[in-house]
């Protein structure tokens, strides 16, 4: 649909009149789309004036910009090795290039690495470009965008400025960046490390997340922090941090109460600190006495270190630890003080995987530089940053630091001596900017067992055991020490990068514990799509895999069903109500009727799927979003078929020659079915069977028309056409071509023969089964069908039919509407083919008109019918729905037959049902006049 920018050295002409850069348009794309297969933006450039200066034209351009960025020299663009894309600069690149690879560098700047982007001029709109690049947070990447928009602007010469739009990539009240306001890169990039940090998830859980998506576990994130699902419906588990779906309540809540964890751990004949919970300095003062040597003060429900104080020595000492202590909890905990390191062991799942030593912040004197001066060389270090995006925290001086030196009579301007180590903090959180050793390898097994104990006794799958030990290579019980807390959620990150020594996944055996070998973590996901019959035969198939014992999750043009239930009404065709089906607990199987929009709008709703089926391409919502021709069209629903997994399936109708040429990018397996079976079946189909495709086909026989299943070169018939309800005694030549793709699908996973069958022989139009798709009401004595062709390739299907059913001495009465987003064209064939199918035409004014002015819909259909053929005095035209819906009730007589073409499937239904027919006398209902050729708003 369109293509790269051609690069040249020089301007392409003159300049014009000055025109500003202008964004025309964004799209956040979270899932696989037109452009790329992972999640990205897409903003629309129009370059302006800047069209005619590719960046070779720029004088000094690419030289500031560098300055700026100069890691932007590690980008390969089409080099695909570093340095390419400096050579595209030099060599001359228009400036939408420019702006993809600065938001993906200053992405990666900010501590969120992406790296994948292209820039695509649009068809048929000279200097407007598709810019796309990927993200991990769609917040802070679209913030990049309005950055990097900004930051090209401010290397251009003052007669080039000029910039629009930027505001669409300002998400509302999240950014303090001022796009009217001169450009401060400092500023803006400290702007969008904070955002990072804010969105990104944390080590833990993304060492968690990073470990499923190696596995090919898909995730999803459920909100702003740490809670995360990982694997779907049923076979899901959830993460929060280190917590776990697994993790016992009453453990964490345990692990909490730092008394009640020493309690239990003595009772196991653990080693801990001797200690008493006190509420007021006075006791904690007395406790300490009768402690008798140091003391250590903490709160007893604290985390990460916080108000705890080690090594206490005076009772001055120790009423202060309270009152710190004491700011981060109602009670206080006064226990021993044991010497020697402090070691985080972590436990999963009973094991020891994992024993780092934590070393409080501290600084080495040099003889020269003050303690103040040591911080901050400290603080230089590149592995240093503020809260957990760095291998170790920034030290911060705060009063806790201040005190502590003053213990020991220094202050921030002292000068310690040469080599001479001076303690800033009491703990060892790497939070308060500690710092980590492996030491897994060389501690002793019977502390290791002590670890594994601690957590067993508490209940916890994953748990931090702080053990204090002067020589964790000797056991504890030789040595002394012990263990001092217990904690629910440890964090990961000394394991995972520690200062020094060993790094350590430890995020993997929490993925074996939480998915053991042999145990899925996908279900099956059906996605269907193409222009006509993807709700029918999505509730086809859905209805085959109940019957095959499945509890299936299916998303339809009407609505969300689990097992049957509609939970959700609308139209749920897209992204978001996929990821409901995916994420519902229950669910065993998925069938996701997927439409256009949603593909064009985010993307889809999943990653992979095992099926793919692509039913049929017409001329439908052409001149949309840019899909202006059938080709386009499928350009965009082929994407279902490329995301197929390897082992999954990928269902294609033989019969249309667009979605038969999908083959050639189609994923996993092939099925195709065709409704030419038989000596009929096209050399395509014939090779296919031949060489033991999978082939479901209508095949014409002296019992009338049947479907044939063909697999593994074996040829087995399933049922006459006719034998479905849905087919209408087989006439509903839509619905047997639905069946041959329901067929493929149930067969592709694996479902026998004669609960197909079975499927099959019960599926019906009713509304109860398949609202909106030919449902037949005869509760009145004249038959009423509903129905949902909105184009007109369904509508021509439905006139066939009509053929089929026309009563023999009845009118057929249509009403109908188009949705106003359809081209002039399509409405006005709509008008012609219900010339051929209707007596009598109500014309209702669809409710999406789409920009085009009341009644002007109607008038096109209207114009179509008369061109077809239909007399204009059998045509009235009322746009209310509701109202039409009314009026064609009253204007049936016994024996007619009326046919709704329904936007709203529920309500039209529910009012056909409810409509009083008892006062029609047994002649019918006599021509009512004023209605023929009437115009009702």
């Amino acid at each position: 649909m369109s293509s790269n920018p051609s690069v040249s050295g020089e301007s392409r002409g003159s300049p014009r009149p000055s025109a500003p850069q202008r964004v025309l348009d964004k799209q956040v794309y979270r899932g696989p789309n037109i452009y790329g297969y992972e999640p990205m933006i897409r903003f629309q450039l129009d370059l302006g004036a800047l069209e005619e200066y590719p960046s070779n034209t720029l004088p000094g351009f690419t030289d500031r910009l560098l300055e700026l960025l100069p890691s932007l020299q590690t980008h390969g663009c089409c080099y695909r090795e570093p340095g390419g894309f400096i050579r595209r600069l030099r060599g001359g690149t228009w400036l939408g290039h420019v702006t993809e690879h600065v938001a993906l560098e200053l992405q990666t700047l900010a501590g969120g690495r992406v790296t994948y982007g292209k820039t695509r001029s649009v068809k048929g709109q000279p200097g407007v470009y598709n810019v796309l690049y990927a993200y991990r947070d769609e917040r802070v990447g679209l913030i990049a965008g309005a950055v990097a928009l900004r930051l090209v602007q401010s290397l251009l010469p003052p007669e080039l400025q000029g910039l629009e739009g930027v505001d669409l990539l300002l998400p509302a009240g999240l950014s303090g960046i001022d796009p009217d306001s001169p450009f401060d890169f400092a500023a803006e990039l400290a702007e969008l490390r904070r955002l990072t940090r804010r969105f990104t998830l944390g080590p833990t859980t993304q060492s968690l997340v990073s470990e499923a998506e190696r596995r090919g576990i898909p995730f999803l994130r459920l909100d702003d922090h740490s809670l995360v699902q990982l694997g779907y419906g049923k076979y899901q588990r959830q993460i929060r941090a280190s917590i776990t779906s697994l993790t016992p309540h009453i453990a964490t809540m345990t692990a909490s109460d730092k008394d009640l964890t020493k309690q239990l751990l003595d009772r196991a004949g653990l080693p801990v600190p001797q200690g008493v919970v006190v509420k007021t300095a006075d006791e904690a003062a007395r406790a300490a006495r009768r402690l008798k040597g140091p003391v250590v003060t903490k709160p007893l429900d604290g985390n990460h270190g916080r108000g705890v104080s080690l090594n206490l020595t005076t009772e001055e000492e120790v009423r202060k630890g309270f009152e710190e202590a004491r700011q981060h909890s109602r009670d206080v905990v006064v226990e021993q003080y044991f010497p020697g390191n402090d070691h985080r062991v972590l436990v999963v799942n009973g094991e020891v995987i994992a024993v780092a030593e934590r070393v409080p912040a501290h600084v080495v004197g040099d003889g020269q530089r003050t303690i103040q001066e040591l911080v901050e060389e400290v603080n230089r270090d590149p592995r240093r940053g503020d809260g957990h995006e760095n291998v170790m925290t920034r030290i911060k001086i705060d009063g806790h630091v201040l005190d502590l030196l003053a213990r020991s009579g220094r202050t921030m301007e002292s000068v310690p001596g040469a080599g001479e180590v001076v303690p800033l903090r009491d703990t060892a959180n790497l939070s308060t900017g500690g710092t980590a050793v492996d030491r897994t390898d060389v501690t002793h097994p019977e502390n290791k067992t002590i670890a594994r104990r601690a957590a067993q006794v508490i209940g916890l799958d994953v748990a931090g055991i702080d053990m204090i030990s002067p020589d964790i290579t000797r056991s504890i019980h030789e040595t002394g020490g012990g263990i001092v807390e217990v904690n629910a959620a440890p964090g990961f990150r000394m394991h995972l990068q520690p200062s020094e020594g060993q790094p350590r996944n430890v995020a993997a055996p929490v993925l074996n514990m939480l998915f053991p070998k042999g145990t899925p973590c996908r279900m099956p996901i059906i996605s269907i799509t193409g222009t006509n019959g993807k709700s029918t035969t999505s509730r086809m198939t859905a209805h085959i895999l109940r019957q095959a014992g499945k509890l299936v999750g299916l998303t339809t043009s009407n609505g969300i069903y689990i097992d049957g239930e509609q939970i959700l009404s609308g139209d749920t065709t897209g992204p978001k109500s996929a990821k409901v089906v995916l994420s519902d607990p229950n669910v065993e199987v998925a069938v996701l009727e997927t439409a256009r929009g949603g593909i064009l709008r985010e993307g889809l709703g999943f990653d992979r799927c095992d099926v793919g089926a692509v039913l049929n391409i017409q001329p439908d919502h052409l001149g949309l979003k840019g899909i202006e021709t059938v080709e386009d069209l499928a350009w965009v629903k082929s994407l279902v078929v490329e995301v197929v997994t390897d082992s999954g399936t990928s269902v294609l109708n033989a019969d249309d020659p667009l979605t038969l040429r999908m083959r050639k990018k189609a994923r996993g397996r092939l099925a195709l079915f065709s409704m030419q079976g038989g000596p009929d079946a096209s050399e395509v189909l014939r090779t296919h069977i031949a060489q033991g495709g999978l082939a479901v086909l209508r095949e014409a026989t002296v019992l009338g028309d049947e479907i044939v299943l063909y697999q593994d070169s074996q040829r087995t018939p399933v049922l006459r056409a006719r034998d479905i309800p849905a087919t209408l005694g087989g006439y509903a030549q839509v619905n047997v071509q639905n069946a041959l793709a329901a067929v493929a699908i149930a067969a592709s996973q694996g479902v026998e023969l004669p609960v197909i069958r079975t499927a099959l022989s019960t599926f019906s139009t009713s509304y109860e089964q398949s609202p909106g798709r030919l449902n037949l009401y005869d509760g009145h004595p004249f038959r009423v069908m509903l129905d949902y062709a909105h184009n007109p390739p369904g509508l021509a299907h439905l006139s066939d039919l009509v053929r089929h059913i026309r009563p023999p001495r009845g009118r057929v009465i249509g009403v109908m509407g188009v949705a106003g987003d359809r081209r002039d064209e399509d409405i006005r064939q709509m008008g012609e083919i219900a010339a051929g199918m209707f007596d009598e035409l109500v014309v209702r004014e669809d409710e999406l008109r789409r920009g085009r002015a009341s009644g002007e819909g109607a008038r096109i259909l209207t114009e179509g019918a008369v061109a077809g053929g239909l007399d204009p005095g059998r045509i009235t035209t009322i746009l209310s729905e509701r109202a039409a819906v009314d009026h064609g009730l009253r204007m049936a007589r016994p024996g007619d037959l009326l046919i709704y073409l329904a936007t709203e499937v529920e309500e039209t239904w529910r009012r056909i049902r409810d409509f009083d027919s008892s006062h029609l006398p047994p002649g019918g209902t006599p021509e009512d006049p004023a209605h023929q050729g009437a115009y009702h708003d």
